[in-house]
């Protein structure tokens, strides 16, 4: 395996932050896992320095000051990858949405199938989603649909969380020209990497929702996702 870090954006995830981390470094011994923490009340951070003992050279942790977006926390660790020279970078979920399992999946996508960027697909074959009412599958379902009709892009998950990097897409994306901090920023980036004519595919995956801890989700999100899709549209047919 190729340099390779997953990156795990965290606020309030003591009950899971632990187990997630021994679930990813089980799939590969080669496998880097950075930590991006939004000072979490709960003392998720200092769960995982305590494991950095464990995982000397292999677990990274990065505290920033306050809860500030999902978006801005991936920014963050996206750049600090960079710096590190990371070939392969992941974004995944502390809460066990995303099986640790699927990663060599992505990884395989990129590495040896010749995809810049490999997305763990909830909508690829059918709807594979476990657990998650009925109104909210329905929510993400139709967000995908509405964010392919309005950008054209040919993916079935435009919303999807697990994604696999390779490092070219991420020098190529303008990282401090992206500007949404929520739900909209998955889109925003695999739009970016549209437009710039990398190569994207999706691995089907199953989606567990979560079982302990909260949801980060909220209407605010939602909307920012609505909304935000056709303004970003619109500019990229001005920037043409």
């Amino acid at each position: 395996m190729s340099k390779t870090v997953v990156i795990i954006p965290t606020y309030n995830e003591i009950e899971n932050i632990e187990a997630i981390i021994r679930a990813v470094f089980s799939q590969s011994p080669m496998l880097h896992v950075l930590i991006v923490d939004d000072n979490s009340p709960d003392l998720t951070a200092l769960k995982v320095k305590e494991l950095q003992e464990e995982f000397k050279d292999k677990l990274f942790l990065e505290v920033r000051k306050e809860k500030s977006g999902l978006g801005t926390a991936y920014i963050h660790g996206f750049k600090w990858s960079l710096a590190k020279g990371y070939d392969y970078i992941f974004e995944m979920d502390a809460d066990f949405s995303h099986n640790p399992e699927d990663i060599l999946k992505l990884y395989h996508a990129c590495h040896n199938e010749g995809a810049d960027l490999a997305i763990g697909s909830r909508y690829k074959t059918g709807v594979n989603v476990v657990n998650w009412p009925m109104n909210r599958v329905l929510m993400s379902y139709g967000a995908s649909k509405y964010v392919r009709l309005i950008t054209g892009m040919k993916i079935h998950d435009t919303t999807a969380g697990f994604v696999c990097y390779k490092k070219k897409v991420l020098e190529t994306i303008d990282l401090d020209a992206v500007k949404f901090i929520g739900y909209a920023f998955q889109i925003e980036m695999k739009f970016k990497a549209y437009l710039k004519g990398f190569k994207i595919v999706e691995v089907p995956v199953i989606f567990t929702d979560r079982t302990l801890g909260e949801s980060k989700l909220h209407s605010g999100i939602i909307s920012e996702a609505i909304f935000g899709v056709i303004s970003m549209k619109l500019k990229s047919l001005f920037k043409k």
